[in-house]
């Protein structure tokens, strides 16, 4: 006799914490390491700039947070489609209004006012949802090509084309491996995954080097970033930075590469300020946060509901990780340079405003368990 209980209970109280201390640890190593980056920007009238702009979007994504910790996920389900046509249009809008004003810059964000979104943020939060809910409905028909395999895919072909025609490689490149995670653990076959891949790769590899920059990135670190005065300028501080910091670090606020010596220290390079100012005993502590949120997403996916809140957990998790381990593998120069940022550390406001959604999303899944009672056992239920 087999006794299925859905009860509640309180949020994940480990993974909030862990937002919590990766919240405050953004904050004060965002203040070190933009302080002579403000006082350039405002020609030395402001230590603060880059920090008060911070805590603004701060304040928005924490009242984000706080919505969808309260929001039921299994709503999401509902308006999936609507969420990625409202990325597809997003990306296509703003590739058209770079096209159209001349702007020779990546075309990557949308501008309202002082605030702007990159729209390639939005996508894959959408993409996670979107493959969450169709894997859900479809899950009997996943292993078919035509109904189950092929209209993901070309969702995912879609969103990843916009993105690398903005262009934007690494971004394209994380979603795919992303969407490939889910499709696999959704039930996915191998062989068809294998197939789309090989595809992807033999069509990515021809787009990426037909770019200047992006072949430079790649060239240059093939190469040992042996030119360290221009290509493997921001790679070399980067390490003399993380050299600096040994192992317990050269303190808090006394980091020298910040000083103009490390290009942009706030955004994507943070984390070498972060090795420079707490060794490798904070930058250790620092992944080890981003290990314990993946630890508790993946407990979270284990207890949930529903299939739907079982792929959602596990996208969300998967894709903060990745990024994470992603950024620190190239301020390292494990990888080549890709200009993705360390998820709630790194400056910009879409980057922290679509984490701290998603993170509020596992919150809410994490309220519900699944309890099965049985004399030889238990076993996952999932229901449609």
């Amino acid at each position: 006799m087999e006794r299925l209980d859905i009860t509640k209970r309180k949020f994940d109280k480990p993974l909030l914490w862990s937002i919590v201390a990766l919240v405050v640890i953004g904050t004060i190593m965002l203040y070190s390491s933009s302080v002579a980056v403000s006082i350039s920007k405002t020609n030395g009238e402001s230590s603060t700039y880059y920090l008060v702009a911070h805590l603004k979007r701060l304040v928005l994504s924490i009242f984000a947070l706080v919505i969808f910790m309260h929001l039921d996920y299994r709503k999401l389900k509902s308006v999936s489609t609507l969420l990625i046509i409202v990325a597809i249009a997003l990306l296509g809008y703003t590739k058209i209004w770079y096209m159209l004003n001349n702007v020779s810059s990546p075309g990557r964000w949308l501008y309202f006012g002082s605030f702007s979104i990159q729209t390639s943020d939005i996508a894959r939060l959408a993409l996670i949802i979107f493959l969450a809910a169709f894997m859900t409905q479809k899950r009997h028909h996943l292993q078919n090509f035509i109904k189950g395999f092929l209209p993901p895919v070309l969702i995912m072909t879609v969103i990843i084309g916009l993105i690398m025609l903005q262009p934007d490689f690494s971004t394209g490149i994380m979603l795919c491996i992303i969407g490939t995670m889910l499709l696999f653990i959704g039930g996915a076959r191998f062989i068809q995954l294998s197939a789309a891949g090989i595809t992807a790769v033999i069509i990515t590899i021809p787009m990426m080097l037909s770019i200047p920059y992006s072949r430079t990135r790649i060239t240059s670190w093939l190469n040992g970033n042996e030119d360290v005065v221009n290509s493997g300028y921001q790679i070399t501080q980067s390490l003399i930075s993380l050299g600096n910091g040994g192992l317990m670090g050269a303190g808090l606020g006394n980091s020298i590469a910040k000083n103009q010596f490390l290009p942009t220290p706030h955004t994507d390079f943070i984390f070498a300020i972060i090795g420079e100012e707490t060794g490798y005993f904070g930058a250790g502590i620092l992944l080890t946060i981003f290990l314990i949120i993946f630890q508790r997403g993946v407990k979270i996916a284990k207890n949930a509901n529903d299939s739907f809140g079982v792929l959602l957990a596990l996208g969300i998790s998967f894709s903060l990780i990745l990024y994470a381990f992603v950024n620190a593998a190239v301020v390292t120069n494990i990888i080549p340079v890709t200009g993705l940022p360390m998820p709630l550390i790194s400056y910009g406001g879409s980057n922290i405003l679509t984490n701290m959604i998603a993170l509020g999303i596992l919150l809410n899944i994490s309220q519900s368990k699944r309890s099965v009672t049985h004399k030889q056992g238990w076993k996952p239920h999932f229901d449609g």
